[in-house]
C-alpha cells in the first residue's frame, strides 16, 4: 500500500508515479475525495462523542440532547465504516511508485537491456528442445502429468529428480556461505498474505489457486510466507537486515496468454523454488536489490548458461516493484533468451500491507522488503538441458552439479 501522507502532501507527484506505470491516475483522484470524506465524518463523530461526554458529566438532566447525539452517531459511524472500507479498497489499487532509476516506457517492448555474459553455444548438430530430450532419456513426462493431474503438469524421474535435488543442495549451499539462513515455508498461506504481497486470486493477473472453504490459498513463491512470517511485527534496528533463502514448492494459475515460447517447463502450474528475501533498512534497499542481482549473476556464471540482465521498464514494474531486473538464460530450444530470475525491490509497499515496521533511535518505520529468485527449479533444469546436450541425446552436467549428481553425464 501507498504512503498516505505522501498520497495527502504529493498527490501530483502520486499521479506522476501512477501514470508511469501505465496505471489510471483517476484512482489517486478518487482515493484523494474518499480520504478527506473519511477524516471529514470521522472528526463530526469524535465531536458528537465529546458532546455526548460533556452532557453526561456535567448535566444528567440533559437526556433529550444526548438521545440526539446517540442518533446521529448511529447513523455516522456506519457511513464511516463504510467509506473507510471504500477507501482501502482504492488506495490498494495505487500501485507503488517506480524509482527514479526506472527506465521510463509502457510495456516489455521499452525494457531495457543493461548487461550479457557468455555465447550462446553453436552446435556441430541440429538441437533438440528439453521436451524431445526428457522423454528419451526418460527424466521428464508431461502426458503424465497431464492424466493424473491436467495440462502443464510434469512427473520427473531418475537422473530429473536428481538433478532438480542437486541445484536446490548447490543453491541452499552457495546462498548460506553469503549469510542467507535456509528456511523451508508451509505451501499453503492465508489471504492477507498472499494479497499483501501481490499474488492475485481472480481476474487477467490471477495466480493463486485459494482452497475451497478456507481462508488459505497454495503460494506462488516462497516470498509470500516469508513477508508473512513478519507481519504486525517491530524489527529490532540492530538486527536488520534479515536475509532468508526460503525453499518451497510453488503454484501459479498462469492464467494469461503467454504466447509460442510457454511450452514444456518454461510455465508450468507446479515447481519448486529458492528464493532469496531481505528485510532492510530504507536507507540500506537498494545496494541489497544490486546484491541480490549478483547473486542471480553468479549462479548463472557457476552454471555457466550463457544470460543478459534486463531492466523492467515503469510500464512493465508491476503494482509491487519500485524496481525490477530480469536474468534471461539462452535457450537453445527457443533459439532466444527466456526469463530465469527476476529481482525486486518492493520498498515499503509490501510492509505497510503487512504491517511490518523496525524500531530506529526516531520511532518505528516501515522496512524496505526485497525479494529474488535464486533457481527455479523448472526454468534452470530446462536450460541445462538444452544448453548441455550433446549429439547423442545425453546432457552433460555443469561442473557445480557434479557433485550432488555423483556423475558427469545424463545418458
Amino acid at each position: 500500500m501507498i504512503d498516505i501522507k505522501l498520497l495527502r502532501e504529493n498527490p501530483k507527484g502520486v499521479k506522476k508515479g501512477v501514470e508511469k506505470k501505465q496505471y489510471d491516475t483517476e484512482l489517486v483522484d478518487r482515493a484523494i475525495k474518499l480520504d478527506e470524506k473519511k477524516r471529514e465524518i470521522n472528526q463530526k463523530i469524535e465531536q458528537l462523542h465529546a458532546q455526548r461526554n460533556k452532557i453526561n458529566q456535567s448535566d444528567k438532566k440533559a437526556s433529550n440532547e444526548a438521545k440526539k447525539i446517540k442518533e446521529e452517531l448511529k447513523d455516522l459511524e456506519p457511513q464511516a465504516q463504510k467509506i473507510g472500507e471504500d477507501f482501502i479498497e482504492i488506495v490498494s489499487q495505487i500501485p507503488n511508485l517506480p524509482s527514479d532509476e526506472s527506465p521510463i516506457g509502457k510495456g516489455e517492448a521499452d525494457n531495457v537491456e543493461v548487461k550479457k555474459w557468455g555465447e550462446p553455444k553453436k552446435f556441430d548438430f541440429e538441437p533438440k528442445d528439453h521436451l524431445v530430450l526428457g522423454k528419451k532419456l526418460g527424466i521428464l513426462n508431461f502426458e503424465t502429468g497431464a492424466k493424473v493431474t491436467g495440462s502443464q503438469f510434469y512427473f520427473l524421474y531418475g537422473d530429473g529428480v536428481l538433478l532438480e535435488m542437486a541445484l536446490v543442495n548447490y543453491a541452499l549451499e552457495k546462498l548460506s556461505k553469503k549469510g542467507y539462513i535456509p528456511v523451508i515455508t508451509p505451501d499453503l498461506a492465508k489471504q492477507r498474505y498472499y494479497l499483501g504481497t501481490g499474488y492475485l486470486p481472480k481476474g487477467e493477473e490471477a495466480q493463486t489457486y485459494e482452497i475451497k472453504d478456507t481462508d488459505l490459498g497454495l503460494i506462488a513463491t516462497a516470498e509470500v510466507t516469508l513477508a508473512g512470517s513478519y507481519a504486525d511485527e517491530v524489527i529490532p534496528q540492530q538486527n536488520l537486515p534479515l536475509k532468508y533463502i526460503g525453499y518451497s514448492h510453488c503454484f501459479r494459475q498462469e492464467a494469461g496468454a503467454y504466447g509460442k515460447y510457454s511450452k514444456g517447463l518454461y510455465r508450468v502450474h507446479q515447481f519448486a523454488k529458492t528464493e532469496m528475501f531481505i528485510f532492510c533498512e530504507p536507507k540500506d534497499s537498494e545496494k541489497y536489490h544490486q546484491e541480490i542481482l549478483s547473486l542471480e549473476e553468479e549462479i548463472c556464471q557457476d552454471l555457466q548458461l550463457p544470460y543478459r540482465v534486463i531492466e523492467m521498464c515503469t510500464g512493465d514494474l508491476g503494482a509491487m516493484a519500485a524496481r525490477k531486473f530480469d536474468v534471461e538464460v539462452w535457450m537453445s530450444g527457443r533459439g532466444d533468451y527466456g526469463e530465469v530470475t527476476s529481482t525486486s525491490n518492493c520498498t515499503d509497499y509490501q510492509a505497510r500491507n503487512l504491517n511490518i515496521k523496525y524500531k530506529s533511535p526516531t520511532g518505528n518505520e516501515y522496512v524496505h522488503m526485497l525479494n529474488g529468485t535464486a533457481i527455479s527449479l523448472s526454468r534452470f533444469p530446462l536450460a541445462i538441458m538444452e544448453n548441455y546436450q550433446q549429439k547423442d541425446g545425453s546432457i552433460k552436467l555443469p561442473k557445480v552439479l557434479q557433485k550432488w549428481m555423483g556423475k558427469e553425464v545424463i545418458k
